[in-house]
Parts: C-alpha cells; structure tokens; sequence
C-alpha cells in the first residue's frame, strides 16, 4: 500500500456506562489507590450533597455544580492580592539597622518576630499540603487551600528577603525555633494536631476522625494565624508607627492581609462543617475548643513577655497580654462561642492598619493597595 493511502477507519462506539475500553484492571487499581472513591457512574453530583469533609465529589476539582461559594470568592480576592517581597524596596531598613537608631530592646523585638515567622508559616503550609488537604472534598475548598499554600510559601519567601536584606544573622534567626523557648512552645503546639491526623490509617469517616480534624482546622485557622500572628503583627507596625523599619513593615502589612482572609476561610470553614456534620460539635468538643485557645493565649501572652520585657514603641507585657485576649474573645465569637476574657482593644490603631484600602503617597512608598486587577476588599 502506498504511504500515501488512505485509511478507512473504523467507528468505535463510546463505551457503556460502568465500562471503560482499553484500560487494565492494573491500571484501574493504580488510578483508584491514588484518587480515592473514583469510579465510573451515570448519577451527577448534587451540589446539597456536597461536603467539607466526608462529601464523595473530592475525587478532582470539579467546580460545578458549587456549593462552598465563600472559597470561591476568597480564592479570587487571593488572585486580585497578589504580591512579590521583592517589589518593596528594603534600602531605609538596611540604613536604619545600621544605625544607632535603633536600641537594643527594638533591635531584639524585631530579631524575635523574625525568628517566630521564619518558621511560622512554612508549619502552616506544611499542614495544608501535608495532613489538611487530602481529607477535603469541596473542590472549591481545595481550590483555595492551593492559593493558600502559594502565599505561606510567598511569606516564606519575605521573612528570608528581609533577613538577607537587614542583614541578620541568618543562623540565629532560623534556629530561633529550636533555642527560644517561647517559640518553640508555641511551634509545637500547632504541630502536635498535626501528627494525628498524619497518622497511619487516619480518616475523618469515623466521629472520632472527623472531631480530630475539626480540631486541627481550629489549632491552625483559629488560634495559630487567628492568635499568634496578630500580636507579632502589632509588634511589627508598631516600628511602623514610630517611622521605624517601614519597608519590613509594609512587607508585614501584606502577609497580614492574606493572613487575614486565611483565617475567615478558615473559620468558615469550621462554620459550614458544624452546619453539615453538626454531631461532631458536642459539648464536649466545645469544652475542647476553650481549652485549645486558652492554652494557646496562655503561651502568646508568654511569647509577647519574652519579646518585649521592658516595653517598647507604647507596648508593655500588660497591655500585649490585653490585646492578646481581646483578639482571642473575637475568635470565639466567630465561631459561635461566648467571649471568655472580656479585655479592651488597647490598640484600636490596629484596625485601621489591617485596613490596606486607605491611599498612600506615591512618592513615599509603593500603593499598599496595588493588585493585579481589581479593587481590594477583606
């Protein structure tokens, strides 16, 4: 036949349903050990069936029909949000620690706050992509637990930045979590929920599992970046405020507003969780939850004494053990517990620094409110 020829082809009929032509039962096997409960089926997914956990449409993100529109939305404004450290210029900071201008107690509540976030978020990550993310059937959830990953990996990527930039001393900064006490209690208080539901054979399918997980989205999302972040972020904007380590500072204020809409997934996730599954919020689950966050507001008001013995910028061990609380009452209450420490915002200012709408001079730093496209809302 000459090469030229053409060739009749023959029609081949779509395989029927529950059938799947050429593919062996070897290969089946592989591609069900690594997805899960995927299997052919003429019945569609129902979006009211859908679940944060548990649900049976986890199998690959499939987007429609969709249920969980808050992570939608929060993985879109995630879009819109997108920033690099390398946009912000580091020259004042590298000049200002140089100086003299700085004292000793400044110079150790910025080396402290560095040493806690250098390993801070890279934990997070580690317990998206590791032991969360798996066990997670909305695919618009694990959409945005995708982007989330992608910023703890650009704070990641920040913390070093301004380290090389300051020039710090890289080898005490990154052992900090291991040498501080204060940060190495409140690291592996967050890990130690991890390592359950790392667990050989771990599933969320029993009560058990289920209230295990739940309580570990409560570690990570409620206390961990809804608690301990917030008064390291005080302290950093604190420097702010006075004029001080203003290009370190406006890196912060970006990692505070993904940090931000973090936690509100989070916690919205928790939220849809008890709405869907609400046998896993017993009394007993609750008392666990208060026992969680003040244990971790016990360690933060520890954690802030360390960092700040003498007070410094307007911050005293007194008023950051305050601020502590007051955050941690608001916590509760979103998701739907009673306030336990009713302590004041010794730091209203803070609300409007969380605030990045508000217009800036162009010719002194770059606009805080620059996004890829659109206008930014929290």
């Amino acid at each position: 036949m000459s090469s030229t020829a053409t060739v009749q082809k023959k029609s081949v009929s779509p395989a029927a349903p529950g059938k799947e032509k050429g593919i062996s039962s070897k290969a089946k096997e592989i591609r069900n050990s690594f997805y899960g409960d995927f299997k052919m089926t003429n019945t569609r997914p129902k979006v009211n069936d859908s679940r944060i956990i548990n649900g049976e449409e986890g199998d690959v993100v499939q987007l429609s029909p969709m249920k969980h529109q808050f992570a939608w939305d929060a993985y879109k404004a995630g879009n819109a949000n997108h920033w690099l450290p390398e946009e912000i210029s580091m020259q004042k900071d590298i000049e200002l620690w140089k100086s003299k201008d700085l004292t000793d107690h400044e110079r150790r509540a910025i080396k402290m706050t560095m040493g806690f976030f250098t390993t801070a978020d890279s934990i997070v990550a580690n317990n998206l992509v590791l032991a969360i993310y798996k066990h997670i059937s909305s695919p618009e959830c694990r959409m945005y637990l995708l982007r989330q990953a992608f910023e703890e990996a650009v704070h990641t990527h920040s913390y070093q930045y301004i380290v090389e930039s300051v020039g710090l001393d890289e080898s005490e900064i990154f052992n900090m979590y291991r040498e501080v006490e204060s940060i190495y209690d409140k690291d592996m208080f967050s890990v130690s929920l991890t390592e359950g539901v790392l667990a050989d054979g771990f599933t969320t399918r029993s009560v058990e599992g289920a209230q295990k997980f739940l309580e570990n989205l409560v570690i990570f999302y409620v206390i961990t970046e809804g608690i301990f972040f917030y008064s390291s972020f005080l302290m950093m904007l604190s420097f702010q405020r006075q004029n001080k380590m203003t290009c370190t500072a406006e890196q912060f204020q970006y990692i505070m507003r993904d940090e931000s809409m973090h936690m509100n997934f989070g916690i919205d996730m928790i939220n849809a969780i008890k709405v869907e599954q609400p046998e896993l919020w017993t009394d007993a689950f609750e008392a666990r939850v208060y026992e969680l966050v003040k244990k971790g507001v016990e360690l933060e008001i520890i954690y802030g004494n360390d960092v700040i013995p003498h007070g410094i910028l307007g911050l005293h061990p007194d008023s950051i053990r305050e601020y502590v609380q007051h955050i941690a009452d608001r916590r509760l209450e979103r998701i739907g517990l009673k306030a336990i420490y009713g302590s004041d915002n010794p730091y209203p200012w803070m609300s409007e620094a969380i605030d990045l709408s508000k217009e800036k001079n162009f010719f002194e730093t770059r606009v805080t409110e620059y996004q890829t496209g659109g206008t930014l809302e929290w």
